[in-house]
């Protein structure tokens, strides 16, 4: 049986700007065979192709956009049906999507025309492009969404998920991040450290982060701090080996806060260390770490409790 982290035919596709090339390149240094713009008509053909001797397991990723010819999602959907029905084949699609604005971004700084849009703004090609697309999108067992990605954070993605880990575990990724600075957009589960006593507002501390003892003594001391941690290491502890069970090739777990550099960032450290004295492996991402403390995103602190009999 095929590991599900190295299916033997992917199909990469996706929003136009959202980071095929960068992905398929990555594949490419993973030792996968890279197939891009292949017109649809020889898709079939590709896949029958005889492997040759000493290539045998080695995994196969094309790609696919709105530029190739014969390209029709729902058509192509049907088509990936037919194969695994009627070859038992392992055959997987991942879909890179993007936020709209992010995209007409890209294409601006690129000064690169949108494929679907030769002679109007980019934001119209876009939304054609995204409804035309939408039957993959549905269909894809993996989504990508790249708006807050950077080259560099979409590679580190791709090893995660498609790398050769060496082991039936699912990859792990614990990140922390911060609310004010948005959501992260591929995270399995997300819990919210907000409950806790926010070191922005010592002044003594605010320039720190989770990663200094200082901080992290700050945090641990909340009262909820050490039970709600442990609760939640209890629980993700129990819930690994399910997704194991399940053939779950990657998880990412994040930890938020206010502005992503103090309680998240401690709690994610922790539990990391706790899930590797369990015998997992996890890799840590801090995303908003390096982000400037900002008094308009942390909020303010409730106001002290008047004193009894006091005015109000």
């Amino acid at each position: 049986m095929k590991d599900a982290a190295e299916p033997r035919l992917l199909l990469v596709t996706g929003l136009s700007g959202a980071g095929k090339s960068t992905v398929l390149k990555v594949l490419e240094d993973l030792g996968w065979e890279v197939v891009d713009n292949l017109p649809l008509a020889l898709l079939e053909t590709l896949i029958d192709a005889p492997v040759k001797r000493g290539e045998a397991g080695r995994p196969l990723a094309v790609g696919i956009d709105s530029r190739s010819r014969g390209f029709r999602p729902a058509l192509l959907v049907q088509r990936i049906k037919a194969l695994r029905e009627g070859g038992g084949r392992d055959i997987q699609t991942l879909f890179l999507d993007c936020a709209g604005a992010e995209l007409e971004r890209r294409f601006s700084e690129t000064r690169r025309r949108h494929p679907m849009a030769e002679d109007r703004p980019a934001a119209d090609g876009i939304a054609r492009e995204r409804e035309m697309m939408e039957p993959l999108r549905r269909w894809a067992e993996h989504v990508i969404d790249t708006t807050n990605y950077n080259s560099n954070d979409l590679q580190q993605e791709v090893r995660q998920r498609f790398g050769d880990t060496g082991h039936d575990e699912p990859v792990l990724n614990i990140l922390s991040f911060g609310f004010a600075r948005g959501l992260p957009r591929n995270a399995d589960l997300v819990f919210d450290m907000r409950y806790l006593k926010n070191p922005h507002w010592d002044a003594k501390l605010r320039p720190g982060t989770g990663l200094d003892a200082d901080v992290a003594a700050y945090v641990i001391a909340d009262p909820a701090y050490e039970s709600t941690v442990a609760q939640i290491e209890a629980l993700l502890l129990a819930l690994l080996p399910r997704y194991r069970a399940e053939g779950k090739s990657y998880v990412t777990i994040a930890f938020g806060c206010t502005g992503g550099r103090h309680r998240s960032v401690h709690v994610a450290t922790r539990v990391a260390q706790t899930l590797r004295a369990a015998g997992h492996e996890p890799t840590v991402t801090h995303r908003n770490l390096d982000s400037a403390p900002q008094d308009g995103l942390e909020g303010r602190p409730p106001p002290a409790s008047p004193a009894a009999g006091g005015n109000t």
